[in-house]
């Protein structure tokens, strides 16, 4: 299978790396964004295909892809789900709410790890994942679905009552 860019989204790359004219390698943050926005993730395609674009050998994308955890190398639901874990967040109830919106959505994190971090749900409409900080410590716990942050979250049902 061929990966196929469509010529916006090439036309929009090419115009971010202008803004990096002493090396392409400085733009591989935004070609990944750019690519990620528009397929929802990086396969080893999409992988390759920026790594020719921005004429560097694909492990030195992969390399970048693996060590920000905001790229993702597996499809995600329809409606990606993200947990904040970190300690203002767990202190809050964050693994509560977590549990709570795995059980709301169906999904299984049993085979969850570090190099796979996200589960879908068996109808592929949700998918859930535990990270980092997700910058509103003040208003713990926090999650986001999609680019829509909930603050202060109590009940996995206010969350997911938007997107049911």
């Amino acid at each position: 299978m061929s990966l196929e860019i469509p010529p916006d989204l090439e036309a929009l790359i090419d115009e971010s790396i202008t803004h990096y004219p002493v090396s392409k390698r400085s733009a591989v943050l935004p070609v990944l964004h750019h690519l990620q926005t528009h397929f929802r993730y990086l396969s080893s395609e999409i992988i390759e295909w920026a790594a020719a674009k921005l004429e560097l050998e694909p492990i030195h994308i992969l390399e970048v892809v693996t060590f920000y955890p905001g790229f993702r190398q597996e499809a995600p639901g329809k409606f990606h789900i993200r947990v904040c874990r970190t300690l203002s967040c767990a202190m809050a109830g964050s693994h509560e709410l977590l549990a709570s919106l795995c059980e709301k959505t169906g999904i299984d994190r049993k085979n969850v790890s570090h190099h796979h971090p996200i589960a879908v749900s068996p109808d592929g409409k949700f998918s859930i994942e535990f990270v980092e900080c997700l910058a509103s410590c003040g208003s713990a716990p926090v999650c986001m679905v999609e680019d829509d942050l909930y603050e202060r979250v109590k009940d996995a049902d206010e969350v997911l009552k938007s997107y049911f």
